[in-house]
Parts: C-alpha cells; sequence; structure tokens
C-alpha cells in the first residue's frame, strides 16, 4: 500500500519480535487470542482510508432513508422478534475487500454489514500492542474522525454502558469463556467494567434479570448483546428468561438489528462500492457468467453455507428462495508484500452510537488472507494471515 513503508517493516521483522508481540498480546487480559494475529498491521495510504470512509457514509446515508425502513421491515423472522426494539442499532461493522480498480488504485467493495457489535476493545488492544513492539511511521493511527484511544473508549462506553452502571450492564453470551472472541470480552471488562455473563447464568423474578458478580446478586439493567440467534437456536442452552420476553432492561445492541442491517440488506444497497446481489426470489435472470457470482443464505454467520461455485441447477434447487441471495464475486487485490508471497485484505470498519441516530465511524479491523476465504479453515498452515490493525496517516479520514 505503502512501498516504503511496508519496505521497512518487513526488512526489521524478526520472528523473535513477534513472539515478543504475541506473548504481550495473549497476556494482557485474562484470556488470550484463540484465532490467528497476523505478523503485520497493514498500512494504508490517504487516499484509500478517504474512499473507506466515504464508502462508510454512502451506505449509512442510505440505510437513514424511509424506503430502507420498509426493505427492512420484513428482515427479522416472525418468530424471531424481540420486543422493545430501539430506533437504531448502537452498532454496525461493514466489511469491505480491498481490490484494484483497474488504474492502480485501491478500491473497497462492500462484502457484508451487520447491526450487531465485534471485537471492539481487543482492536484497541493490538493496535497498541503492534505499535509497541514495531517500528511504525509517525503520524498514522487506526481510529476515524480526529478519534484517539481514549475518545474511542469514551465512545464505545456510552453506546454499550449509556446512563447505566457498568455493574449492572452484562456482556450477553453463550459460554463466554468457550468463544474465540473472549479475549475481547475480558478487555472490554478491563477497559468498562462490563462481564462477560453466560445466557445460563442469569436469573428472573418477574421482569428484572439477576447475575451474581463475585458472590453478590446484581440487577441487569442493560443488556450489551453478543448472542447470535443461529448459535443461540441451534445449542438451545437451559435459560431462566427469553429473548421475547417482556424485560425491565435496556438493550445495547437490540437483537432485533443483527437481521435488519445485514445480507438481507445488500440488495437494498447501491453505489460504486456495491457489488450487485439479488434475493434469489427476484432474480430478474440466472446471470450466464455464474463463475463470477456467490451464493449465499440469508441466516448463517462466519460463512457457513456460503458457495463459492454456483450453477443453475444449485440456484433452482435452494429452498426457500427469498432466503438467499446470489451476490457478484469481487477480486481482492494481492496487495501486501510478504516473505512469501503477497496477502489479500479485508477492512471492517467498526461504528458505535447511541441508538438515537446512526452509528458513527471510529475505528477499523483487519484480516489478512492468502486463500480463496478470509475464514480460519481457508489460511490454514498461512504465514502473514490473520486478524491485524490497519493505519492511515492522521487527519485523512
Amino acid at each position: 500500500m505503502i512501498p516504503d513503508i511496508r519496505q521497512r517493516f518487513n526488512s526489521a521483522f524478526t520472528d523473535q519480535r513477534y513472539a515478543a508481540f504475541l506473548a504481550e498480546l495473549n497476556s494482557a487480559v485474562s484470556w488470550p487470542a484463540d484465532f490467528r494475529v497476523a505478523e503485520t498491521p497493514l498500512f494504508l495510504d490517504g487516499e484509500t482510508a478517504q474512499r473507506l470512509a466515504q464508502a462508510c457514509a454512502d451506505i449509512v446515508a442510505q440505510l437513514a432513508t424511509p424506503a430502507f425502513r420498509a426493505h427492512a421491515a420484513s428482515a427479522v423472522p416472525k418468530n424471531l422478534i424481540v420486543p422493545a426494539e430501539t430506533r437504531f442499532p448502537h452498532f454496525l461493522c461493514i466489511d469491505f475487500a480491498l481490490c484494484d480498480d483497474g488504474g492502480g488504485r485501491v478500491e473497497p467493495k462492500l462484502i457484508e454489514l451487520q447491526g450487531f457489535p465485534t471485537v471492539a476493545f481487543f482492536q484497541a488492544l493490538l493496535t497498541r500492542t503492534y505499535a509497541k513492539h514495531f517500528e511504525f511511521p509517525a503520524g498514522f493511527t487506526s481510529y476515524f474522525s480526529a478519534y484517539d484511544e481514549a475518545g474511542y473508549f469514551t465512545a464505545l462506553q456510552r453506546a454499550i454502558v449509556g446512563d447505566c452502571d457498568p455493574q449492572q450492564t452484562v456482556l450477553l453470551e453463550i459460554t463466554p469463556d468457550q468463544q474465540k472472541t473472549r479475549i475481547d470480552f475480558a478487555a472490554t471488562d478491563q477497559e468498562i467494567g462490563v462481564r462477560a455473563v453466560d445466557v445460563s447464568a442469569v436469573r428472573k423474578r418477574g421482569k428484572k434479570l439477576f447475575y451474581d458478580r463475585d458472590g453478590v446478586e446484581t440487577p441487569i439493567t442493560r443488556i450489551y448483546n453478543r448472542v447470535i440467534f443461529d448459535e443461540l437456536l441451534r445449542k438451545q442452552p437451559a435459560m431462566a428468561f427469553s429473548f421475547f420476553d417482556e424485560l425491565d432492561v435496556q438493550w445495547a445492541g437490540h437483537p432485533n438489528w443483527y437481521y435488519r442491517v445485514s445480507k438481507h440488506t445488500l440488495p437494498f444497497l447501491q453505489g460504486p462500492s456495491i457489488p450487485p446481489c439479488h434475493f434469489v426470489s427476484q432474480l430478474p435472470s440466472v446471470p450466464a457468467d455464474l463463475e463470477n457470482y456467490v451464493l449465499k443464505p440469508l441466516y448463517s454467520f462466519a460463512g457457513l453455507g456460503v458457495d463459492l461455485t454456483p450453477t443453475r441447477e444449485k440456484i433452482a434447487a435452494v429452498p426457500n428462495p427469498s432466503e438467499w441471495l446470489l451476490q457478484r464475486k469481487v477480486a481482492y487485490a494481492p496487495l501486501l508484500a510478504t516473505p512469501d508471497g503477497p496477502a489479500k485484505a479485508e477492512v471492517r470498519l467498526i461504528l458505535a452510537g447511541d441508538g438515537t441516530r446512526w452509528p458513527k465511524l471510529l475505528n477499523k479491523l483487519v484480516r489478512l488472507s492468502k486463500g480463496v476465504m478470509h475464514g480460519v479453515d481457508f489460511n490454514k498452515g498461512r504465514n502473514w494471515v490473520g486478524s491485524c490493525a490497519g493505519f492511515h496517516p492522521t487527519g485523512t479520514a
């Protein structure tokens, strides 16, 4: 991306420095990273950072229209509608592939988006640890809109805790100590005092919820929701309450927004950063060049069910065509030079807000890949891949 910075970083890299970086990262909080962390961050030039920020702004502007409200009205499965929905999501993640625009410049292309939180506190920890263990050029940041780490934490705390007591706010998850994102749960607790609580450990009396905090029964007044319904329905853990109960709690990340802003949104969006996408049920015709498309189920996560080689027969055979998408593939650019071949990059933009308006762009995370997809299973045995941070020149986005 910035050739002289990349050359200097790669020349100064050593396995010992990387090992020290990982050792500190994995001992900084009570749980380690249970996923691969890359040997390098990604250094974005100012123009690419601006393009990402503009693509994000264009998408949020479309989400803020009455037309999107109408489109999203049918996004939540009828049997999964949770009461007390907030007017706006508290969190938004937007994933872009970094591609070549054909003229040698980097062009972001939308992959997916979700009205759901991500590993926001871990990302700050990761950014800080990279900067400590590797030599960085001056004047680079991972944050947008003049945020720094302190301002980022303040914005996240406002979104997660609101006006509630952090001790009465819980990060709700299914077996949080077994999730791959548990390092983020520990970092959240360390930074703002919000604990991860298993859905099975919550108690209910009337409309009120409680949990045990250091041996004291503590009321839950706000839920920072990290439960993905796909997993909840699949595992069906024992619970003293239901998401569908009328509860005396506030939601930070209301479950309905997980569906309202999701793959269901993709056919609604338009613009230069948006690859063509249709519900299978609304396809005007099956494209002749299916090798350039991907078939995706609406209601899945982490790449489950994605078909990279759709055919007319597969499309004709999908159950419930209104719950499947046909999306044009994008060509990730091999833009990051590494010692054993170039890596491709996907950038997730992290947005958060207070639920009274659309969230604001705060930060980003990056996933590097050398496989056909960015998931762990597609990058086994490879180096200079995995989760990392993205830095851009201060003041450019």
